[in-house]
């Protein structure tokens, strides 16, 4: 018999809460790039989901105090990068506040539509932005696949417990 949890001492609802459930969510790791006004701009990204296959659909969050809101917010097109296991760095380098997410050690090349790609994973896509919708203090963007490479060799990344991990067989 396996022990339940107390459901009569449930929390209330709380930035918190959410946070503490989602540690537990195993979430793939991407990076989203755009080209801004100063220059190319990224962020790390695991809240990238699949909508639609026909037409080709994605979505992704961001906050709106992020500091690649204000490009993404103005961009016709932005590139989806899948990281592999390998990335650890780079995820963390596009996580991280301040950091020069586009100097060495990044390697990178402007693509289609002008959007920065990224070398290296496991794949990447380019969006044209169809809507970003209001989510509190995120929004959801909703971008129609252009283009892609699907073909990068490796295992994904993940974020899972606070930190970026591995697949384990």
């Amino acid at each position: 018999m396996t022990a339940s949890p107390d459901l009569r001492t449930p929390r209330l609802a709380s930035p918190d809460l959410l946070r503490s459930v989602f540690r537990r969510h195993a979430a793939g790791v991407a990076v989203i790039t755009a080209r801004g006004a100063s220059g190319p701009v990224g962020f790390t990204a695991t809240s990238l989901t699949s909508v639609s296959a026909e037409p080709p659909l994605l979505s992704f969050g961001i906050g709106t105090g992020a500091s690649s809101w204000p490009a993404i917010s103005e961009a016709d097109h932005v590139g989806v990068h899948i990281l592999g296991e390998h990335q650890q760095e780079l995820a963390a380098t596009f996580a991280r506040s301040g950091a020069d997410r586009f100097g060495a050690p990044t390697a990178w090349r402007e693509g289609p539509e002008g959007v920065p790609v990224l070398d290296d994973v496991l794949a990447w896509l380019v969006c044209r932005v169809i809507a970003r919708v209001p989510a509190g203090d995120h929004r959801i963007v909703l971008a129609e696949v252009v283009l892609g490479d699907p073909a990068g060799s490796g295992r994904p990344l993940l974020y899972h417990q606070g930190r970026f991990t591995a697949l384990r067989d």
